[in-house]
């Protein structure tokens, strides 16, 4: 049980978003203080339970449980938005900007480790090129009518 709503739920979320352009601006120090941000942000809302964060030079990956009462597409547009705020803040103006939109899937708890393995050794999964699709897709996809 997530939480203290008094609701179960285990909602599981993977969460990717690009940098503007898909640019390669999350050099080392600027990566090290968006992902602190992004977890401590977090860990800051109500009713979102921080898992991971990971990602390379051009993409952000999180993994955040939820509690149902979250607003999902609210929450990953603040957070988006105040870290580029605050990474421009510190970094000077255009130091970071993220493309519109984010890539999502929920999975089960019985994945959270697998996910978790997955965002954490990102560089090496795009160095080898052993990305797992469904995790890296950031466009949604549609199925068509039958």
């Amino acid at each position: 049980m997530a939480g203290t709503s008094h609701v179960f739920s285990e909602i599981y979320l993977h969460v990717t978003w690009h940098c503007l352009e898909n640019r390669s601006l999350l050099i080392p120090e600027l990566a090290k203080f968006v992902h602190g941000f992004v977890e401590e942000q977090c860990r800051k809302s109500k009713g979102v339970h921080f898992q991971c964060i990971g990602g390379t030079e051009n993409h952000i990956h999180l993994v955040i449980q939820t509690e149902p009462f979250v607003l999902v597409s609210d929450f990953i547009g603040k957070i988006k938005g105040a870290s580029s705020h605050e990474a421009n803040q510190r970094f000077g103006q255009g130091a970071l900007g993220w493309q519109r939109g984010y890539g999502m899937v929920s999975f089960s708890k019985r994945y959270l480790q697998t996910v978790v393995n997955y965002v954490g050794n990102q560089k090496e999964h795009h160095k080898k090129e052993t990305l797992n699709e469904v995790l890296e897709r950031v466009e949604p996809v549609f199925e068509k009518p039958r």
